[in-house]
């Protein structure tokens, strides 16, 4: 498949779900929610674990007992990157009524978008490192590999474009803005793929690195925001089992077509 269309595939995810704007008459409702960033939850820890960890260990084979460090390493280096952009850039979670980030004078609505945004930028890396390494030829992975994830990461897409949107509407956007700032939001996706892209060129040798820190990247936003976000007040079993139902998909969509 064309490595251009691979790379927008996760955003086309999001751009469907924003579009369940468009008909619906109400925001989303707290169960619904729950289900939606429990699932989001699995496929990315997934993701992280079979289409990321595992290659950047495999990769790194010829330092025999050391075959563990540039994943480790990757790791811990995507998991502070997010951390610095979660203390810096200003957002807002679509369920929450404190901003984070530094302090500023933007609305709602971009808060809204950026904190969205966080969640996409490591996606985005990981679609860009796992492609950067099926397009080298000699990484071991296949570019059926990295359709499997540019097609997970559309299908968890799906509901965090209904959480952008919905909320916004429900906040008297009109139907037609609160979808195009929803779709808007996943467009770093294919943008921080590319970069992941550019870098590989510059710095081959560092594939299990970047692979393993989009992992940490994505990792990061799974335990600091989306696992909290699920648990908080009643039915926090609804998110649990959808996290099991994401994770099961994205597993099964990495073994069949990777």
């Amino acid at each position: 498949m064309n490595v251009a269309v691979t790379l927008l595939i996760p955003f086309l995810g999001t751009v469907v779900g924003a579009s369940t704007v468009l008909m619906a008459r109400k925001a989303i409702g707290s169960r619904v929610n729950k289900a939606l960033l429990g699932f989001a939850a699995g496929v990315m820890v997934a993701a992280s674990v079979w289409s990321l960890i595992i290659p950047a260990i495999d990769l790194s084979a010829d330092m025999g007992r050391l075959s563990w460090v540039p994943a480790a390493v990757g790791i811990i280096l995507g998991m502070l990157f997010l951390l610095a952009l979660d203390s810096l850039v200003p957002h807002l979670h679509p369920n929450g009524n404190e901003p984070e980030g530094v302090p500023s004078s933007l609305g709602r609505r971009p808060m809204l978008m950026l904190a969205v945004t966080l969640h996409n930028i490591p996606e985005g890396m990981a679609v860009g490192a796992v492609v950067a390494g099926a397009m080298a030829g000699d990484a071991g992975i296949a570019m059926s590999a990295a359709l499997a994830l540019a097609v997970g990461m559309a299908i968890q897409n799906i509901p965090e474009g209904a959480i952008i949107s919905l909320p916004l509407r429900g906040d008297g956007l009109s139907r037609g803005r609160a979808f195009g700032y929803g779709a808007l939001s996943g467009i770093v996706e294919p943008i921080a793929a590319l970069v992941m892209l550019l870098l590989y060129e510059h710095i081959a040798p560092s594939l299990p690195y970047l692979l393993a820190f989009s992992a940490g990247a994505m990792l990061y936003v799974v335990v600091e925001e989306l696992i909290p976000e699920t648990q908080q007040g009643k039915h926090s079993d609804i998110g649990t089992i959808a996290f099991a139902i994401g994770f099961v998909i994205m597993m099964i969509l990495d073994v069949a077509l990777g």
